[in-house]
C-alpha cells in the first residue's frame, strides 16, 4: 500500500494536470493569449460567468468556440443586437394547435446549453441583457411563472466592444457584478500577429481537439471548491475590498460578490499550480480579473482617464504595505 501511495497523485496534482492539457489544447487556437486563456478557463472552473472585452477582430469568439470544443459541452450563440428580445434568450411558449388538444408548449431558448456565447453583448439593450440575469445567478429560468433548470455546468462567456465604440449600451451594474471574471484581450505583437497568419492563413485552419467530457469538468469544478483557504489568506481578501471603497476616485467599492470572485479565482490558481493550498499571491493574481468590473468610478477619474485597473494597482500596493 506504502508502493501506490506514492504513486497515486495528489489531488492539487491531478488538477495541475488537467488544467495544463486544458490550456495548451485552446492556446493551440487561440495565439499569444496565454494569460487570457488561462483567466478564461480558472473563471469557468469555479462556476463563473466570463466577460470577455477588446475591439474587433482580436479572437474573442475564437476563444470561446476552442473552449466549448475542448471540453465537449454543448454550445450556444446568441449575437446580441439592438432589435433582440428578452424571449430570444430564454425561450418562450408557443400555442401548439394539433388535432386531439391544442395546448402551449414551452420551446426553450439559446440560453440552455452548457457553454453561452452571448457575442457583443453591449449592442443589446438594457431590457435584453437583463434577461440572462436570473440565468446567471440561479443557473434557471421563469417563463409565464414556470421555472426552468439549466443543466451544469452554465458558463456564459460574454463579449463585449469597448463602450467609447458606436452603438454599445453600458452593461447594468447588477448584470455586471454577476460576472466572476472581466478579461481585456489586448493587441498582438509583431511576432504573435505573424504566428497567428501562418496558423489561420493555410489550407487547414488549426482546431481545437476534445480534452475532457461534461463530466470530468465537473468533478475538476468539485476540486476547485474543496481547496482550503487559510484566515491569513481570507482576511487578505477583505483587507483588499474593503480598501476600495476607501479609495478617494470611487463612488462604489467591490461588493461581497465581489470578494468571494477572488476567493475562488485564488483557489483555482493555487490548484492550477499544484499547490493544495491558497497562497497570498493567488490572491494578488485575482484581483484585477475579479473587481476590475466591479468599481464605479467619480467623475473625477473618468475626467483624468483614471483606470479602474490603475486604482486596483494602487489598492494591492496600500494592502500590501499595510501588513
Amino acid at each position: 500500500m506504502e508502493g501506490r501511495s506514492r504513486t497515486t497523485p495528489q489531488p492539487g496534482e491531478q488538477f495541475a494536470d488537467k488544467f495544463r492539457r486544458l490550456r495548451s489544447a485552446i492556446g493551440s487556437v487561440v495565439l499569444g493569449q496565454e494569460r487570457v486563456v488561462e483567466d478564461l478557463l480558472i473563471a469557468a472552473l469555479a462556476r463563473g460567468h466570463v466577460l470577455i472585452e477588446g475591439v474587433p477582430g482580436l479572437g474573442k469568439t475564437r476563444l470561446v468556440h476552442a473552449f466549448a470544443d475542448a471540453t465537449e459541452l454543448s454550445y450556444a450563440r446568441i449575437q446580441f443586437t439592438p432589435d433582440l428580445m428578452p424571449a430570444d434568450v430564454t425561450g418562450t411558449n408557443v400555442f401548439i394547435d394539433a388535432a386531439q388538444e391544442s395546448r402551449f408548449e414551452f420551446q426553450p431558448g439559446p440560453v440552455f446549453a452548457n457553454v453561452l456565447l452571448a457575442d457583443e453583448i453591449n449592442r443589446a439593450t438594457p431590457k435584453t441583457q437583463s434577461a440572462l440575469l436570473e440565468a446567471m445567478q440561479e443557473r434557471a429560468v421563469t417563463v409565464s411563472g414556470k421555472r426552468y433548470p439549466l443543466e451544469e455546468p452554465f458558463i456564459v462567456l460574454a463579449t463585449q466592444n469597448p463602450l467609447e465604440m458606436e452603438g454599445t449600451y453600458p452593461l447594468p451594474e447588477a448584470q455586471l457584478d454577476r460576472f466572476l471574471f472581466k478579461i481585456v484581450i489586448s493587441r498582438p505583437d509583431a511576432d504573435t500577429l505573424r504566428r497567428i497568419l501562418v496558423v489561420t492563413t493555410g489550407h487547414d485552419e488549426a482546431a481545437t481537439e476534445p480534452v475532457f467530457t461534461r463530466a470530468e469538468l465537473l468533478e475538476l469544478q468539485r476540486m476547485l471548491r474543496a481547496v482550503p483557504v487559510a484566515d491569513a489568506a481570507l482576511d487578505h481578501v477583505v483587507r483588499l475590498v474593503e480598501a476600495t471603497h476607501a479609495h478617494p476616485m470611487v463612488r462604489l467599492g467591490a461588493s461581497p460578490r465581489g470578494a468571494q470572485a477572488v476567493t475562488l479565482a485564488a483557489k483555482g490558481y493555487a490548484l492550477a499550480a499544484g499547490r493544495p493550498n491558497v497562497e497570498l499571491e493567488d490572491v494578488r493574481r485575482a484581483v484585477l480579473p475579479a473587481l476590475r468590473h466591479r468599481l464605479l468610478l467619480d467623475f473625477e477619474a473618468e475626467v483624468e482617464g483614471v483606470s479602474a485597473d490603475a486604482i486596483l494597482g494602487e489598492v494591492l500596493e496600500r494592502v500590501d504595505r499595510a501588513r
